[in-house]
């Protein structure tokens, strides 16, 4: 069972570094040896290769607005939806939006397998002027999520 664990975000957009600092927890932790935990911030294009290399599980840590009271972590399992024109896949370099990169994998004739959200209801994602740091609320959850993830990746290896 190869994992890759991908953090997501923009450290200089304040809670929008949510995946950044759960995937900097989680390479203090001592986790299987097929397990990859990378902190990809705002490089699409990176994601897109190392989705390419087809990992059995995806964890994709980042920030997730739905709606909640700011802290709260959540676990997803995106569709990601087949790109009809391959054409249009455009990665922005200074953000990154992971249904670009599900395209962008499309695109280049790969496959994915399962993928999982693990993401947290952000407070202040920084505004035009950006700010650097975690609310109160989402650096709480930090651990909260590292432990979640952790959880899958065990769940996810017994069941192999």
């Amino acid at each position: 069972m190869n994992i890759l664990v991908a953090g997501i975000g923009n450290i200089f957009q304040g809670d929008d570094a949510f995946g950044c600092e759960v995937t900097r927890l989680l390479s203090t932790r001592t986790l299987p040896e097929s397990v990859r935990v990378v902190d990809f911030g705002i490089r699409g294009l990176d994601l897109s290769y190392a989705l390419m290399d087809k990992p059995d599980l995806t964890i994709l840590v980042d920030a997730a607005p739905r709606g909640g009271p700011p802290g709260t972590v959540y676990t997803i399992e995106p569709t990601p939806g087949r790109s009809e024109t391959p054409g249009d896949v455009a990665l922005n370099a200074h953000a990154m939006d992971p249904a670009n990169v599900f395209r962008m994998v499309q695109a280049m004739g790969g496959e994915m397998g399962r993928v999982l959200l693990v993401g947290c209801e952000p407070a202040d994602l920084g505004g035009e002027n950006g700010r650097m740091g975690l609310t109160a609320p989402v650096a709480g959850a930090v651990p909260v999520a590292a432990d979640v993830v952790a959880s899958l990746i065990s769940k996810e290896c017994q069941e192999t």
